[in-house]
């Protein structure tokens, strides 16, 4: 039977918790999700704002999935559930203050109003204190549930008053079951996109469904056996950037341009019209925004590459020390064996430990994507001396 929980992929003791909190037993005002990028976060928090809201379930906290209450949580438009999601560096105190000015309005439906913030590791610190108050002094109907990646991506304050719901990364079988019962994906590629996405739903279903998608993760995983020069380290690192400005600039196109006109619906804007005096900052702040999230999409496919190109390493140590179970890369399995066979298991976590470094320098120290992946290429690459 089909609910509001069969999107979740492995979360079974999970959901168990949770479909009793929605039935009466342990519930409470606060819930903080945590799990590795994948798990699906965002999806258990919506699935149960929709069972906490359901009203036509066959027991309480089911989520039948299919009433009005359930399909408009799903689908984004009930009014009692309010969703913050950003795709800038930080979720902002105004943000905040908003939903906290929302969580006080009685429920339309008098049931619960819900206020869901998917990255809350974002907030700034002046929106975490905003958040904190609100989570302090909860009015009778309202329900906080918050989304980070561990416990401690948020204040010591705010997580004490939040009951724990931890998220674990699906197993292949598990995905690769998922994908064949769900988007109908043949078994030879559901499995592929299961192992390649290392229990990323979301990245499982892109793999399993779009060809150039899995054209652009091979292009990454067959970068170390190029390594062999210095020329060659330059075009790889090179081609990652061009890669990943490429996929994120499809992703936004669309996004900035559905933006732009709905701006310019809200201030009466035509083509060759009269612009309000007020339109020209809106549309500063939009453009700001839009650059902002454009950056990010880039840092975020790069980041997906480098732990593609760290689960090459790593089935190289597996094969080396002999451990047992299916590569990650099991498609490139010859390309792995020459790795292990030309290198070691202590060369392969120090490129491992080069991977995390050139992370490190993008995402916290905000270093331009092509300097630190050059360097990194380089430490990665294939030389006789390193072999001595």
């Amino acid at each position: 039977m089909t609910t509001v929980w069969s999107s979740l992929v492995g979360q079974r003791r999970s959901i168990d918790v949770l479909r009793a909190a929605a039935a009466g037993r342990g519930m409470t005002h606060a819930w903080l999700f945590t799990g590795p990028p994948g798990s699906g976060r965002s999806n258990a928090a919506i699935a149960f704002a929709a069972a906490l809201q359901c009203r036509s379930a066959a027991s309480p906290g089911d989520g039948c999935g299919v009433c009005h209450e359930c399909h408009t949580v799903l689908g984004g438009s009930h009014a009692d559930v309010s969703v913050v999601r950003t795709e800038k560096l930080s979720i902002g105190v105004d943000e905040v203050r908003d939903l906290v000015r929302r969580s006080a309005l009685a429920p339309v439906g008098r049931r619960w109003q819900i206020m869901i913030v998917e990255d809350a590791d974002r907030l700034t610190e002046q929106a975490n204190n905003a958040l904190l108050k609100a989570i302090e002094e909860p009015t009778a109907h309202t329900v906080w549930i918050l989304c980070a990646p561990t416990v401690e991506d948020l204040l010591p304050t705010i997580r004490s008053r939040c009951r724990l719901v931890t998220l674990s990364t699906p197993t292949t079988e598990e995905v690769a079951g998922f994908l064949s019962a769900n988007d109908g994906v043949d078994d030879a590629l559901a499995t592929y996109a299961a192992r390649a996405s290392q229990g990323h739903i979301g990245r499982a279903r892109a793999l399993a469904r779009d060809e150039p998608t899995r054209n652009r993760r091979r292009d990454i995983v067959s970068i170390p056996t190029r390594l062999t020069s210095l020329g060659a380290c330059l075009r790889a690192a090179e081609r990652m950037v061009e890669v990943a400005r490429a996929e994120a600039e499809v992703i936004t196109t669309d996004l900035d341009a559905r933006e732009k006109a709905d701006l310019d619906a809200s201030y009466g804007v035509v083509d060759r019209g009269r612009r309000p005096r007020e339109y020209g900052p809106a549309l500063k702040r939009l453009e700001d925004s839009q650059r902002t999230r454009g950056k990010r999409r880039v840092l975020d496919v790069v980041d997906r590459g480098l732990m593609d190109l760290v689960s090459v390493y790593r089935d190289a140590i597996a094969l080396s020390t002999g451990a047992p179970g299916a590569l990650v890369n099991e498609d490139i399995r010859a390309d792995i064996e020459e790795l292990a066979r030309t290198s070691t298991p202590e060369l392969n976590i120090k490129r491992i430990a080069a991977v995390f470094e050139a992370r490190e320098q993008m995402l916290e120290f905000n270093v331009q994507p092509a300097l630190a992946l050059e360097s990194m290429m380089v430490a990665l690459r294939v030389t006789e001396e390193a072999l001595r």
